[in-house]
C-alpha cells in the first residue's frame, strides 16, 4: 500500500526517513522492494542521464517523462518531482499550471521546488489547488550561478537566520516537508526542532527527520566528482567497467554467444535447404 503524507508526518521525531532519486522503471522497483519511503525524481537528472553541466537546462516535459516510468515502478513509495528551473520562478500562474501538469500526467504524490520565502505564494497556490508540495531550501543548485558555485549555506549570522526564516516560510505556506541541503549540522537541528514539518537532509547531518542521496553518488554508478556528504555503498563503476571490457572481449574472440545462447535447427531442415539451394 502506498505511503501517505500522514505515513510519513507520523515518522517525525520517532523514526527518520529514507529518500533516494530515481528516473526509470526498474530503479524505482528495486528501491520499493528495499523499502525505501520516498522517491525524488530530480531534476538532478540533466547531470546523471541527460549529460548537462548543471540542473538549469532540464524542462518540464523531461520530468514528466521520467516520472511517469519512476510512477510505474514504485508502487508503495512516496513519489515527489522536482520543478524544474522556470517552470515556477515566473509567476503563481505557471506554480499552479505546471505543478498540475506534472502530477496530473505522471501519477505522483507531491512536486518539490526550490526557494524559501520569496517563493512561498507559489507553494500556497500549489498546495490550495491539493497539490503536496516538498520545499527546499539551503543550497538550491538552480540558483548556482547566484551562489557562484556549490556552496554549504547558512554559516554567517545573517544567512543562517534567513534560512530560519525561509524554513517558517515554507510551512506557513503549506510544504509538508522542506529539504535542507549543504547546511550545518547545528543549523539543520535547529531548523528541524523548530518545524512542525518533516526536514529531508542532504549533506545536513542526521539530525533531520530523514535523508536523501542521488542514487548513482551513493552507488558509484560514476567515477566523476563525488559530494562531501554522500556515502558510497557500492562501487557500480568498477564492476559494470570490468563487464563491459569482458563483453568486448568475448566479442571479438567469439565466445560469446555461446551454446547456451543459441537456437538449434533440425538436421532434416538443414539437408532440405542444401538440397534446394
Amino acid at each position: 500500500m502506498r505511503k501517505t503524507i500522514f505515513d510519513l508526518l507520523d515518522r517525525k521525531g520517532k523514526l527518520p526517513i529514507s529518500m533516494l532519486t530515481a528516473y526509470d522503471y526498474n530503479t524505482a522497483r528495486t528501491m520499493d522492494e528495499a523499502g525505501i519511503d520516498m522517491i525524488l525524481v530530480g531534476d538532478s537528472l540533466g547531470n546523471v542521464m541527460l549529460g548537462y553541466e548543471n540542473t538549469l537546462a532540464v524542462t518540464v516535459d523531461d520530468m514528466i517523462h521520467h516520472g511517469k516510468a519512476v510512477c510505474r515502478g514504485a508502487k508503495e513509495a512516496f513519489v515527489v518531482i522536482d520543478m524544474p528551473f522556470m517552470s515556477y520562478q515566473t509567476s503563481v500562474e505557471d506554480a499552479v499550471r505546471n505543478a498540475g501538469r506534472i502530477m496530473k500526467e505522471t501519477n505522483c504524490q507531491a512536486v518539490k521546488l526550490e526557494g524559501g520565502r520569496e517563493y512561498a505564494d507559489r507553494i500556497k497556490a500549489i498546495v490550495q489547488a491539493g497539490i503536496p508540495v516538498v520545499a527546499h531550501i539551503g543550497l538550491t543548485p538552480q540558483s548556482v550561478n547566484a551562489f557562484g558555485g556549490y556552496k554549504v549555506q547558512g554559516k554567517t549570522l545573517e544567512k543562517a537566520r534567513k534560512l530560519l526564516d525561509d524554513a517558517k516560510a515554507v510551512e506557513e505556506a503549506g510544504a509538508f516537508a522542506v529539504t535542507l541541503e549543504c547546511v550545518p549540522e547545528a543549523l539543520a537541528k535547529m531548523i528541524t526542532e523548530q518545524s512542525n514539518i518533516l526536514t529531508i537532509g542532504i549533506g545536513a547531518s542526521s539530525s533531520c527527520d530523514g535523508q536523501v542521496l542521488v542514487y548513482q553518488d551513493m552507488l558509484g554508478y560514476s567515477d566523476g566528482f563525488v559530494p562531501k556528504f554522500v556515502q558510497k555503498y557500492a562501487d557500480l563503476h568498477s564492476v559494470m567497467l570490468e563487464a563491459f571490457k569482458q563483453y568486448k572481449q568475448d566479442c571479438e574472440a567469439r565466445t560469446f554467444p555461446g551454446e547456451n545462447q543459441t537456437y538449434d535447427i533440425s538436421d532434416e531442415v538443414l539437408e532440405e535447404l542444401r538440397v534446394k539451394n
